[in-house]
């Protein structure tokens, strides 16, 4: 089976506060090979920055777990001074949508990491392309239309076992082995 990853980074994040909890990109390939029975065909990750090194250390990660990483500026309202600015949605919707309509040839699957209203139209094209879509977030972030649009949507607390992260885990190298050995 081919299967695409595409993960909305905003919304995942949003929706990982609301669950308590943050899951493992790691973990989440580990699941997608699992399912597939081999690597996904393709493993996209959106992010929306406020500049050009934000994120720097995770996007830089996630390329090296074999993600895609698609950037954009994140909008920018308010006045001039770093006290009144806010930052609001990249809008990475449309770069979804081409990426997935790129690769929806040799693809069976779709595992869509978001919860946007604006992919319900996207969701229905690939549906009649015969792709199986599988909306993934949690209940209160994930629009209904996006959810009804899908062939099958999974809450992401149902997955907390096997996706979230492992701080222990995640400790560099030189912090797990010999740790309790050292003395300041």
């Amino acid at each position: 089976m081919q299967l695409v990853l595409a993960v909305d980074g905003h919304g995942m994040f949003y929706a990982q506060q609301k669950l308590g909890w943050f899951f493992d990109p790691r973990r989440l390939l580990e699941l997608a090979r699992e399912q597939a029975g081999g690597e996904p065909a393709s493993a996209l990750w959106y992010a929306g920055l406020k500049d050009h090194t934000d994120q720097r250390p995770f996007r830089d990660a996630l390329t090296s777990l074999g993600f895609t990483v698609r950037t954009r500026p994140l909008r920018e309202f308010g006045g001039g001074d770093a006290e009144t600015r806010h930052y609001g949605r990249a809008n990475l919707e449309v770069e979804i949508a081409i990426d997935l309509m790129a690769v929806a040839g040799r693809t069976d699957e779709v595992w869509l990491l978001s919860g946007s209203r604006d992919l319900e139209r996207l969701v229905e094209v690939l549906r009649a392309r015969g792709l199986r879509i599988v909306v993934m977030s949690t209940e209160g972030m994930v629009a209904r239309e996006l959810r009804n649009a899908a062939d099958r949507f999974v809450d992401l607390a149902s997955l907390r076992e096997r996706l979230e992260k492992a701080e222990a885990l995640q400790a560099p190298v030189f912090q797990r082995q010999g740790a309790a050995q050292a003395t300041p």
